[in-house]
């Protein structure tokens, strides 16, 4: 039996006889209001697909997905969250289907599992934001984020309840260079954190704090808005996850899960995406207007480090910052 769900009825304007039918429950992370618009474009191609999701951080969606787990009854179809980490201790654990089909066309196949378990749909990097009516010489590194006088007014999400942010703490804490000692830092200088990536883009736009270490859609979709919010990627280096997506092992409608993933990776599918504001995986596809003409260099850990590690992450966050 299947929990009640944040459903989206869609009147679909697409013609044309789809073989795909039928509900489709999606467990995810993107925002709601994003994941409402997404819904209805992938339902133009798809109209008789009738989709429901269930949408929370990262964390707060697992929780309750291990909660189904233990009960015998998962609900999702398909899992769409920030990062590989999650997806990868679900493969070990056979939690996905393998879809060896899936058109992964165009896209770095090392973007995707191996074995075609889960694959990667656009890149998410994190920065950090400042409030333009409040700093007028913005730091340009993350080591002058420690600074106590920038550091007391900064805020973070927290890796207890997003995957981007456990990603981005992990990756960090294990770069040389910085290692908790940056963490430590940076709390004892006043840095606060709280739960996702949506309150510290409120936090910094209204002038709360100065400075937030955020993913970039965020502000820089805010700041094409009028926001008073810009966004640095710092010299060192930005962090970056990808959002994959994955069918469940034990999904009800594995073909309308099947077309959602390829619609995913489409042409069509990483167009809508850069219109939402994230960079595209698709070869060919510009990034978004919103996004300055600036190199981005990623700082990466390996994913099987940060499984290892994601309890210990969220236990040491948690230590210097609450939560």
């Amino acid at each position: 039996m299947r929990l009640p769900l944040l459903s989206l009825a869609i009147t679909a304007l697409a013609t044309g006889a789809i073989a795909q039918s039928g509900p489709l429950v999606i467990y995810t992370s993107t925002p709601t209001d994003q994941m409402d618009e997404l819904v209805a474009r992938f339902n133009e191609s798809y109209p008789d697909i009738q989709v429901e999701y269930f949408r929370s951080g990262t964390t707060e969606v697992m929780n309750r997905l291990e909660a189904e787990f233990v009960a015998g009854d998962p609900q999702p179809d398909v899992l769409l969250i920030a990062d590989t980490v999650v997806m990868e201790g679900l493969k070990a654990e056979d939690r996905l289907m393998a879809f060896a089909e899936a058109d992964t066309t165009d896209t770095d196949a090392d973007l995707h599992d191996a074995d075609g378990y889960y694959f990667s749909t656009k890149l998410i990097t994190t920065g950090f934001a400042y409030n333009t009516e409040l700093v007028s010489e913005p730091a340009s590194s993350w080591a002058e984020l420690t600074d106590p006088a920038i550091a007391s007014r900064l805020t973070m999400a927290s890796p207890q309840y997003s995957g981007a942010a456990m990603i981005h703490v992990g990756t960090v804490a294990e770069t040389g260079g910085f290692g908790w000692e940056y963490f430590e830092t940076l709390a004892e200088n006043g840095a606060i954190a709280g739960r996702g990536n949506g309150g510290v883009l409120s936090a910094v736009a209204n002038g709360e704090v100065d400075y937030g270490i955020i993913i970039d859609f965020m502000p820089l979709n805010a700041a094409a808005e009028g926001s008073p919010i810009g966004f640095v990627f710092p010299d060192e280096g930005v962090t970056a996850v990808t959002e994959p997506v994955a069918i469940l092992a034990t999904a009800r409608n594995v073909e309308a899960a099947q077309a959602f993933v390829n619609w995913q990776l489409s042409e069509e599918g990483q167009r809508f995406h850069v219109e939402q504001g994230y960079l595209p995986l698709r070869d060919g596809i510009d990034r978004p207007a919103t996004f300055p003409d600036v190199e981005i260099d990623i700082i990466q850990v390996d994913p099987a480090i940060l499984l290892e590690q994601s309890e210990d992450i969220k236990r040491r966050f948690a230590d210097l910052f609450g939560g």
